[in-house]
């Protein structure tokens, strides 16, 4: 009669024997499972990381569409998303699709408390993925000034393309107007706010 502990020995060989292949298949299925959610986990985190930071993007997805009216804002410098040529062109309809705004303020050219409408300026610059710390402001009749970018992330400015329900134009403050939140901020009414009201904008250079 053969010892028991030897026919033990035996059977458990060759149960390991049988189920060995069977472990290997599990192995790989762990494997290959452990291969796509990491797969998974670095497609999420990219994506994660380009919409916190947009200039990572492909230059097709930074691309802005072209203006298909004529064009009544230029923005340039350091910017992130452009039309064409490091430049970023916007017509009227292209304004209007960003999130509106809305201003209601006195002005030291107006009378009385003017209703504005049009976008923030942040938002507008958010859209452009502008990073600097300074805009160059041109208007039509070349009057240039420089604005510290903080003051579009402290204060709600808009950059105004309607008052009192008519659209500005040329001839009056128009096409596009900086206005301050004047009468909600009472350092506003300092006289070195009133020189960063660009009436008749056309331009704005990011530096």
């Amino acid at each position: 009669m053969e010892p028991i502990r030897h026919t033990e020995t035996r059977i458990l060989r060759q149960h390991c024997d049988r189920s060995t292949p069977g472990l290997e298949r599990w192995r790989l299925q762990e494997a290959t499972l452990g291969v796509s959610i990491a797969r998974i986990v670095s497609a999420f985190l990219l994506t994660l990381t380009l919409l916190a930071h947009p200039s990572m993007a492909r230059p097709e997805e930074r691309a802005l569409p072209a203006p298909r009216g004529p064009v009544v804002l230029t923005i340039t410098g350091a910017i992130s998303r452009t039309t064409s040529d490091g430049e970023a062109l916007f017509d009227e309809t292209m304004l209007e699709a960003l999130p509106p705004a809305r201003l209601n303020t006195g002005t030291v050219v107006t009378d009385g408390v003017k209703h504005f409408e049009g976008v923030l300026m942040r938002d507008l610059f958010n859209h452009v993925g502008a990073e600097g710390r300074t805009v160059t402001a041109t208007a039509l009749n070349d009057y240039v000034i420089d604005i510290p970018m903080t003051d579009f992330r402290d204060f709600d400015v808009i950059m105004a393309t309607h008052m009192d329900g008519e659209r500005l134009l040329a001839s009056d403050k128009g096409p596009l107007w900086i206005v301050y939140p004047r009468d909600d901020h009472r350092e506003l009414q300092d006289i070195r706010y009133d020189y960063r009201w660009v009436w008749q904008l056309v331009r704005l250079d990011v530096k």
